[in-house]
């Protein structure tokens, strides 16, 4: 996934949860609305995550130190997880007690025209947000599904940026129906259920965001497409014959790091050897651009080492299980 489509997605966000964030605070102080004033906060929880990952992504740019041999792409990782803790505290929690209040001491909404202009203004703006994260995900995601998609991009903005304008929309309409039913029948109780609703529904995307960002923080192997191409470039079946095993690991969207165990021939001499790996090298990034770190360890197969099966000591966290199915 590219950088520059995460970006132009980010603040295109940015830009439309600011005005709208302002919008819905004088909309709050005009009309008393509890659901405007959770939506204010909302508003603004989002464009502080953008933030997060602007300075997420310019972080992660930084050049490797011996501290960090591999760089610093798992920074965007990172605040993308912040992320998701900030629109379940700031925002999810504080809906859930703004809401819980407004059902508990109930009062009408006064300038109804207020809340319904900023709503309609709002639903608008996040509109064209959310088409914009929808046209630069689509630039990416090829056949995916809309949840495969979520669930396996490496780069964590657009997903992020997605979940939040979908909230976000989803969160105007609840919003905009409590502040309807508050004003149809006189009763502000609607308006305290609406925001109570609001709140659900951040903690939830909130939840789903933690749950894919901490799966990236741990490490997650390379696709299924990268992991055909590297195979397929590492064995040309003359000086490389096999391929014995092989890890993969993201050390950011963009840096892949291979690590294999390939068989040679067993006569084969010491400079054979070494043109072979770098050969191969070659071939693993010409296939897979993003496979910027590459260790092979030459190994001479054997059908009886084979069928002992992996060690478990060698592999960190035991035996490998198999993949989850997606």
């Amino acid at each position: 996934m590219s950088a520059s489509g995460g970006t132009k997605a980010i603040v295109a966000a940015l830009v439309a949860n600011l005005a709208i964030a302002v919008a819905k605070f004088v909309a709050f102080l005009f009309s008393g609305s509890s659901s405007m004033l959770a939506e204010s906060v909302h508003s603004m929880a989002d464009s502080g995550n953008q933030g997060l990952l602007l300075l997420g992504g310019r972080k992660a740019k930084r050049e490797a130190t011996p501290q960090h041999p591999f760089g610093y792409g798992r920074e965007r990782y990172i605040y993308a997880f912040l992320v998701s803790i900030v629109l379940f505290s700031v925002g999810g929690m504080f809906a859930i007690y703004e809401g819980y209040e407004k059902i508990k001491h109930p009062h009408a909404i006064e300038n109804w025209y207020w809340p319904v202009g900023v709503l309609v203004f709002a639903i608008i703006a996040e509109t064209i947000s959310f088409r914009t994260a929808i046209q630069e995900s689509n630039a990416v995601r090829g056949s995916l599904s809309w949840k495969e998609f979520v669930r396996r991009a490496k780069a964590p903005e657009l997903p992020v940026v997605l979940l939040e304008d979908l909230g976000a929309l989803v969160g105007l309409f609840l919003a905009l129906a409590g502040v309807s039913l508050a004003l149809a029948t006189g009763d502000g109780l609607w308006d305290g259920i609406g925001t109570l609703c609001i709140g659900v529904l951040l903690i939830l995307i909130a939840l789903v965001l933690a749950a894919e960002t901490k799966s990236l923080l741990l490490g997650e192997a390379a696709g299924t497409d990268d992991i055909k191409k590297i195979e397929t470039a590492l064995v040309d079946g003359v000086t490389v014959t096999r391929l014995i095993h092989m890890r993969t690991l993201h050390l950011g969207p963009e840096e892949l790091l291979v690590a294999a165990k390939i068989g040679v021939q067993h006569d084969n001499t010491a400079a054979q050897v070494a043109a072979a790996i770098d050969a191969a090298e070659t071939r693993v990034r010409d296939a897979c651009s993003i496979a910027r770190v590459i260790y092979l360890e030459p190994d001479v197969y054997s059908d009886t080492e084979a069928a002992k099966g992996a060690d478990p000591e060698a592999t960190p966290g035991g035996p490998l299980a198999p993949p989850a199915a997606p």
